[in-house]
């Protein structure tokens, strides 16, 4: 290697910041070379004896390395000048242009964020593209920007198959295993793939994220996968480079903890040296898409100039440490090979390197002077894409008539001529019509498949539709959603079964942070559509406690673009689930459908034995629109009490009480869906009633009933008598106890008599 800086270090070096340094280093070091050249390589002749690596490819992955060198630089440059926005840089871990080069741009990737070369050599793929320019667009945030219209500096590509990560700190793992596992299920399903059949998945990332729990899930569910000789081609590629921002991996670490696990194959490679990592690389990449096996490729990095441009190592990090990181520099490698082959004089690396630097700052002066995002109506246009007609047509397309009748076994059989049926039943009949409307759907969960879920509503639906479309997953929340975005990036459509709510909150992430962010982070370019099914609330009896009586559902109505609604009854459940696919296939929209457990299997209302929560199934072609809810009593405006789930039959008990004690007419209005609200629709309602109860089993800090307040005072109706009846702030105890903490019958009505006080 060159000799970069000579001990002890001249002052002036201490003085310059760590990217003058990295700079600085190999300018000096490619102009002071003195060794002797060898005879120039024929362009498809090895760079150096004994290589596997041609001479003309390892000059694209050179200029690759000093571009993506050069878009780091830029950044520093220009974030003084608040023309670039973002510095978290690839320096030092150029060396994953090897792995661009090794893939297919048809290859999904799911990248690290220290992936400039990366991005560039993949660029070479598809002609026309101009990576330096959608860079410096991302960097500035312009609006023209390709990957996410200005949104994130993200790496992203449409064409080349890169799904835009905004900061992969290991939540990218598990929706890339998805990925993987959805290649082998639509082959095996029979749907055409947007990609190759023989593709392999690509997700990076660093050592330290190596470490987070959710990497460990991804890891272990490929593995689990692949002791099963289940096809799970995903090429894992850790970039070593030793650190996390300033906390060091353990010297060895990676090797010893990934270099042994059963149903994962180890490779590591040389990301510092083009001309050794070469090989390792291709057979890593090769052996993947041969075998159809998890592969974890460690890859040797460094990381220079810190961990973003705000990171100032001098003052955390031995300043011979960071000599010791930028003698490592890959580019200086790269420079000697170039050199030493004849393949390049140091004149011309110079050059080459000087003419990047000019179009890298050429081209950010530029981007800087386009487009910016200019209101909030274009930051949210991708974000929750909403096509009512489109929405609606697909919702009520029905199959035809036979083949209909052959999915239930006959015309006596059909749902619609059954008897009214409960909660459960309805689901599952619903479910099985969406399973036959959509070939591309699939159904999984824990215990979906042959137990039929803990309360049977998947019951039967593994015999009529087999193990490929209906089957249990692990028990892993958050790869069951990862797996589900994986589904989705391919073109299925994934129903996964969250098994109780309590279960969905150490997942929670997959849909804050990743599904529902994709749309948006993409510009739309990319979707991972879904419908994921939860069992939760509270009221359920002779079982329980916290995880199995879940009200909390504070966290879903905080996340940008997702969609729940929770049913009361059957029918409407039906008709909810019918408009829920159909978002998911027409907008590529990702929702929850919240199902109470306390009326799965209701059938009475006022007293044992009168059947009045049991409903008709609704004909095909019924469907209900997702911002409307349901009304009983329309003409009353004594009292209007708001509610939804568990609360409607509630409601509808005490209403009867009310009428009874205070002679009002009581309206009763089921929000159904809960997220977004319908705020115009309780406005409405609102309006000519003449007191408002709001009924909400969730918790009193966070839950709906405060958006349903905050509906009803922004919409000028803040002077109606008021009362809200929720759930108490506790987790929910054993047995009876549970009961405490949630509204009753009795704490509606003697709301209501406080309103009669009052007016």
């Amino acid at each position: 290697m060159f000799a970069v800086v000579p001990d002890p270090i001249p002052a002036r070096m201490r003085a310059l910041n760590r990217a003058e340094v990295c700079d600085v280093n190999f300018l000096e070091a490619v102009r002071g070379w003195d060794g002797v050249a060898r005879q120039r390589p024929a362009a498809d002749a090895p760079i150096l004896p004994g290589s596997g690596l041609g001479a003309a490819a390892f000059g694209e992955l050179f200029e690759s390395q000093l571009a993506s060198r050069q878009l780091d630089l830029m950044a520093r440059v220009l974030r003084v000048q608040n023309k670039v926005f973002y510095t978290i840089g690839s320096s030092g871990h150029e060396g994953n242009a090897l792995l661009a080069r090794a893939c297919r741009h048809t290859d999904p990737a799911f990248l690290h964020y220290r992936s400039g070369a990366f991005m560039i050599e993949r660029s070479r793929h598809v002609p026309g593209l101009d990576p330096l320019r959608d860079a410096a667009l991302s960097f500035a945030a312009s609006a023209e920007d390709p990957a996410s219209g200005g949104r994130h500096k993200v790496w992203g590509s449409r064409p080349l198959w890169v799904l835009p990560q905004t900061s992969t700190i290991a939540s990218h793992l598990p929706k890339a295993v998805g990925t993987a596992l959805a290649i082998e299920s639509g082959k095996r399903l029979g749907q055409p793939l947007p990609i190759p059949a023989d593709s392999l998945v690509l997700c990076s990332f660093g050592d330290a994220s190596a470490n987070h729990a959710t990497a460990q899930t991804a890891f272990n569910t490929a593995m689990w996968a692949a002791y099963q000789k289940l096809p799970v081609p995903v090429l894992f590629v850790c970039e070593d480079n030793g650190l996390g921002i300033s906390v060091k991996t353990p010297e060895g670490w990676i090797a010893e903890r990934f270099s042994r696990q059963p149903g994962l194959d180890y490779f590591f490679a040389d990301g510092l040296d083009l001309a050794a990592g070469h090989s390792q690389v291709q057979a890593a990449v090769e052996h993947c898409r041969r075998t159809r096996r998890p592969i974890f490729l460690h890859l040797r990095t460094t990381r220079l100039m810190g961990h973003a441009g705000t990171d100032f190592e001098v003052e955390w990090r031995a300043l011979a440490d960071l000599c010791a990181a930028e003698a490592q520099d890959p580019l200086l490698r790269s420079a000697q090979i170039a050199l030493e082959s004849g393949w390049m004089t140091a004149a011309q690396i110079e050059q080459a390197y000087e003419d990047l630097r000019a179009r890298c700052l050429t081209a950010a002066h530029q981007a800087d002077a386009r487009p910016k995002l200019q209101s909030l109506d274009e930051v949210l246009a991708p974000l929750a894409p909403y096509s009512p007609a489109a929405v609606q047509a697909e919702a009520e397309r029905v199959l035809a008539p036979a083949l209909r009748e052959s999915m239930y076994g006959g015309a006596d059989h059909l749902p619609e001529v059954q008897p009214p049926r409960h909660l459960a039943v309805q689901i599952n009949q619903a479910l099985q019509e969406l399973l036959g409307k959509y070939p591309q759907a699939v159904l999984f969960g824990e215990d979906v498949a042959q137990k039929g879920g803990v309360y049977t509503v998947t019951r039967d639906l593994l015999r009529r539709f087999g193990p490929r479309r209906v089957f249990n997953t692990l028990l892993d929340e958050t790869m069951i959603l990862g797996m589900a975005q994986g589904l989705a990036n391919l073109g299925l459509l994934p129903i996964p079964e969250i098994q109780y709510l309590a279960y969905l909150h150490n997942a929670i992430d997959q849909l804050r942070g990743e599904a529902c962010s994709l749309q948006f982070f993409s510009n739309d370019q990319f979707r991972n559509p879904m419908l994921v099914r939860v069992a939760g609330l509270g009221y359920q009896k002779g079982f329980g406690g916290h995880f199995h009586n879940d009200n909390s559902i504070t966290a879903l109505r905080d996340i940008p673009g997702l969609v729940v609604g929770c049913p009361s009854r059957g029918d409407d459940a039906v008709m909810m689930l019918r408009t829920l696919a159909a978002l998911a296939r027409v907008d590529g929209r990702v929702s929850v459908f919240l199902e109470p457990i306390a009326l799965y299997m209701t059938k009475d209302l006022h007293a044992a034995g009168d059947g009045q929560w049991l409903f008709d199934y609704p004909p095909p072609g019924q469907a209900l629109v997702p911002d409307e809810g349901r009304i009983y009593a329309p003409e009353a405006q004594d009292l209007l009490v708001i509610t939804y789930g568990n609360g409607v039959p509630m409601a509808l008990r005490a209403a009867r009480s009310i009428e009874q004690q205070l002679g009002w007419q009581v309206r009763v209005l089921d929000l159904r869906w809960l997220v977004p609200l319908p705020a115009a629709f309780i406005a409405a309602q609102a309006a000519d009633a003449r007191r408002v109860l709001v009924l909400d089993e969730g918790r009193h800090s966070g839950g709906v009933g405060e958006g349903v307040v905050t509906a009803l005072v922004e919409a000028g109706l803040g002077h109606l008598p008021l009362r809200r009846v929720c759930g108490a702030d506790t987790y929910t105890p054993l047995a009876g106890a549970a009961m405490f903490g949630l509204p009753s019958d009795n704490a509606v009505v003697g709301a209501a008599l406080d309103l009669a006080q009052e007016t």
